[in-house]
């Protein structure tokens, strides 16, 4: 990136006025007759807009420093291979033949605008169709591989997302003995999960009802911004809720779906709590990581009140007994 530096904050969004987004819009043939919509982004920063052509438009601007461009790259062609494989993913649009621009330092694309809202299951038959389209993206997933995206490891995840939250100032003094009184032996345990025992595969990598949409029938990937590879399971498991028993049912509807497409290893599901913790403590470290973020402050207040840690204190010492439950068993033979 041209304009900044190496050691560049991973705020640097200030330059990023409407007169640069327009300006970077029109470098690649976009010319906008509207306003620019901020949509409900925090990571990077994501506009709609009408071109003169009357047609909508999504323009996604990375956030700087957060991916190197062959990451990104990786990411877009990932979702144009899924895309060419009739998958439902949105794939950014090629302009002056290229799918990632830069301008003045900050690196974006552009994508169709697409309608629909938020996928919310309402039953198991919903599930089954939504676990035949996870399993029809990772059909065209496991034929190859990524090379520069990363991976879902515990040094990642953990080990680096407890030693941001141990700088954090936002956890009050009086609170932070009870909270890595739970945290540093949760983290521990978590440093045996058996990730090596299982194959990798690219993922969507962030993979909730959020980043689903549905129009009319059909359901559509959006956001891969956090692709990566992994274990199969990490694209399944944030589809479940509730207690043990219906989450058991809900992976067996997940799977009855997804196995049209793609075979699953049932061994995996050990990984779900484990896997599960991963996401709440790296959660908490990107918080705090992006205070600084005004967006992050205006979104996630909460964040900085006593409230939110003693919360999360029992959140963490349910995931350690968690830890010890049996994994589900679903009298599924995948």
């Amino acid at each position: 990136m041209s304009n900044l530096t190496e050691n560049a904050s991973d705020f640097a969004f200030q330059g990023l006025t409407p007169d640069l987004v327009v300006n970077a819009l029109e470098s690649v043939g976009l010319y906008p007759a509207s306003g620019l919509l901020a949509l409900n982004s925090y990571e990077n920063r994501v506009y709609q807009f009408a071109d003169d052509d009357r047609k909508r438009y999504v323009a996604k601007f990375y956030r700087p420093q957060r991916w190197r461009t062959e990451q990104i790259e990786e990411e877009l062609a990932f979702v144009e291979e899924l895309a060419q494989a009739e998958v439902p993913a949105v794939s950014a649009l090629l302009l002056q033949n290229k799918r990632l621009h830069e301008f003045e330092g900050y690196r974006f694309c552009v994508y169709s605008s697409i309608g629909g809202r938020a996928f919310e299951p309402n039953d198991l038959d919903e599930l089954e169709r939504l676990g035949r389209q996870i399993g029809r993206m990772h059909a065209v997933a496991q034929a190859g591989k990524f090379k520069v995206r990363e991976t879902i490891d515990y040094e990642g995840f953990v080990e680096q997302s407890v030693a941001e939250l141990r700088q954090s100032a936002l956890l009050s003094a009086e609170l932070k003995d009870a909270f890595f009184a739970i945290l540093d032996p949760l983290s521990e345990r978590l440093r045996s999960t058996p990730l090596q025992d299982f194959d990798y595969q690219r993922l969507h990598g962030d993979c909730h009802i959020g980043n689903i949409l549905q129009y009319e029938e059909k359901l559509t990937f959006v956001d891969f911004d956090d692709c990566r590879s992994g274990p199969a399971v990490q694209d399944l498991w944030m589809m479940l809720n509730g207690p043990h028993q219906e989450q058991t049912l809900q992976m067996d509807a997940l799977l009855t779906g997804y196995e049209d497409f793609c075979e699953f290893d049932t061994a995996q599901l050990i990984l779900i709590e484990p896997l599960r913790s991963f996401r709440i403590i790296q959660y908490m470290a990107w918080l705090s990581r992006r205070w600084q973020d005004s967006a992050f402050q205006r979104a996630f207040p909460w964040f900085a009140e006593s409230r939110y840690w003693e919360q999360q204190i029992l959140a963490l010492k349910e995931q350690l007994a968690g830890l010890d439950e049996a994994p589900l068993n679903l009298g599924f033979n995948g």
